[in-house]
């Protein structure tokens, strides 16, 4: 009888080329350039809104105008150094959850790697892979016959 490899529990882990470097997905810079734009967008909608209700109570273009320039900026220089700065705790904190997760994936693709060698009697690879089980589970208490 001859035991095959867990499919469900192997991980698929991001390598860079033929190295076994891990590759996080967490992309500092994409992040930074997505708290820009949506920055962006908001004090323009900003301007927008100042400017159209400029319009509303004024007659001409030069003033309205001015008005929404100045608002847009003025909202992009108040929101913008807050969303980059939090894009950046963000991102640091989800670039070293990623890490673990993927230590944790890798530590659990070796356990089954073990668990699947043709060196280990079944009555222990049912053991280890109770174990195995139980410790992805998250259960503390475990009881196994001998």
């Amino acid at each position: 009888m001859q035991i095959n490899a867990i499919t469900a529990h192997n991980p698929r882990i991001n390598f860079k080329g033929d190295s076994q470097q891990y590759e996080n997905p967490i992309n500092r810079a994409t992040e930074r350039n997505l708290a820009i734009l949506s920055a962006t967008g908001v004090s323009t909608f900003a301007g927008l809104v100042a400017g159209g209700i400029t319009t509303c109570c004024t007659k001409g273009y030069k003033l309205p105008l001015g008005v929404g320039i100045v608002a847009a900026l003025a909202t992009l220089g108040l929101t913008l150094p807050s969303k980059l700065y939090n894009t950046e705790i963000g991102a640091f904190t989800r670039e070293k959850e990623m890490d673990v997760l993927s230590r944790q994936r890798e530590a659990q693709a070796n356990i089954y790697d073990g668990i699947n060698s043709e060196d280990v009697p079944l009555d222990q690879k049912v053991n280890h892979y109770a174990t195995a089980k139980i410790a992805d589970n998250g259960s503390g208490v475990m009881v196994k016959g001998a």
